[in-house]
Parts: structure tokens; sequence; C-alpha cells
């Protein structure tokens, strides 16, 4: 077997690829957090963003049902709990529900996920088929995209408070709560995948379900820009400007 090289090094390399390949380099964020939106823009953003946020406690629910540590089950399920709730009008899913009807939305037809694009679709099940079935390093390894959302994140609450008339507390709580719970989960998950990459085969496992994990994420925007900013070309399906309003 060979030995990977040191930790540190190992830990560099995935940080590294969060600076080249993470979505807040894309051109659909830089107008998002610009003002630059149209409200039809921002709507659309968030019904498939919604299927992408919907699908997080159902990939990790995948995830648990293969984990036989139950230390591992501990820590992991939280990120259930954050997403789900507790009890019901909790929790991640709810508070981004609460901003689908900041900006006009009805939030049954968000959570229906009808108007989803093919492509946001695809992207996110591909994501949950992933967890679900890779070996167990790279299924957590996939979730390290979590070390670069806290920028993105206060990237968005500024953009947001400063040039959209629906921004305001509750509106934009979910990536309040997000500022707390993601350096939470993340230092677990870096931990984890640290302590178990002990070759170079396990750090390169890693480090690839980390980039599949940043273009899941690229490939959203890009069908969401495509559709919704440049050229416009809207699938058949896909939400209209007008429908699922309240």
């Amino acid at each position: 077997m060979t030995q990977a090289p040191d930790r540190a090094a190992f830990e560099a390399r995935l940080r590294k690829i969060g600076e080249e390949r993470y979505h807040d380099k894309h051109p659909f964020h830089h107008l998002l957090h610009s003002g630059g939106c149209t409200p039809d823009q921002v709507r659309a953003w968030v019904i498939n963003r919604y299927y992408y946020q919907s699908r997080i406690p159902m990939k990790d629910a995948a995830f648990l049902s293969r984990v036989s540590d139950p230390g591992l089950r501990r820590s992991w399920r939280r990120r259930i709990e954050d997403h789900d709730g507790t009890e019901a009008g909790t929790g991640g899913i709810h508070r981004w529900l609460k901003l689908a009807e900041g900006v006009g939305l009805d939030p049954d037809y968000v959570s229906s996920a009808q108007g989803v694009l093919p492509a946001t679709r695809f992207a996110v099940d591909a994501y949950v088929r992933f967890v679900r079935d890779e070996p167990m390093l790279p299924a957590v390894a996939s979730s390290l995209t979590e070390l670069f959302a806290p920028k993105i994140h206060k990237d968005r609450i500024a953009g947001l408070l400063e040039h959209y008339d629906f921004a305001n507390a509750e509106t934009i709580s979910y990536f309040q709560h997000r500022l707390s719970e993601a350096p939470r989960d993340v230092a677990f998950g870096l931990g984890w995948v640290l302590d178990h990459a002990v070759t170079q085969a396990d750090q390169d496992a890693a480090a690839n379900a980390l980039i599949f994990k940043t273009e899941v994420l690229w490939s959203q925007l890009d069908a969401l820009h495509s559709a919704y900013v440049d050229p416009g070309r809207i699938p058949p399906g896909a939400w209209q400007p007008g429908e699922g309003l309240l």
C-alpha cells in the first residue's frame, strides 16, 4: 500500500478545489448578489434551489442507512434535523419556504417541485445517488463544499439586504442559520475525511468526490443562467414567469 502525503498537504489540496471550483464564482451568483437579478430571476433561483435543499435530508438519510458506527450516526443525523427541523415549522426547508413567500411565490407550489429545471433535477438526483451508492469516504468527502459555504452566505446576506426589498430577517433566516450550522458540520466532516484517507488512492477518491460535488452545484447555476438570463431559453415543463405566485 502506497502511503499518502501528509495530512496538511491533503487538506490544502481539498481547499484548493474550493478556491478554483466553488460556485461562488459563477456569473449567476455575481448577478444575484450585486442586485442585478430581476424578480423573476430571483424566483427561478428560489424554486430550483429548493429542490436541492429538499433532497439534502434524503441524501443524508440514505447515507445513514448504511452507517454502522453509532458515533458517526449521532454526528451525521444533526444534518437532517437542521433541514427538517425537530418539529413542524422549524428547520432549513421551512425557512427556505419563508424566502419563497417573500419573493411572491406560493410555498405549496415551490414544495411540489413543479417547474424545476430538468438539469437541476438531474444534477441533484445524481448527488443523492452518489452519496447512497459510493464508498463511505467519497460519500463523506462530497459534503466538504461546506468548507466554502460561510463566505457565500455572508456575501448573499449582505447583497440581498442591500439590493432587494424582499430581504429581511425572516426571509434570509435560512442563510443566517447556515453561518453557524455549516462550520459545525464541516469541522466534523473534514476531520473524518482527513482521518480516514490513509493512502494516496483514498485521498484521490476524496478529492474527486469533492470535485464532483462542485460540479453538481455549478451545473445547477449553468442551467438557471441559460434558462432565465442568457439566452433565456426555458425548457419544456420548467417554471414560467407568472406561474406559482401567491
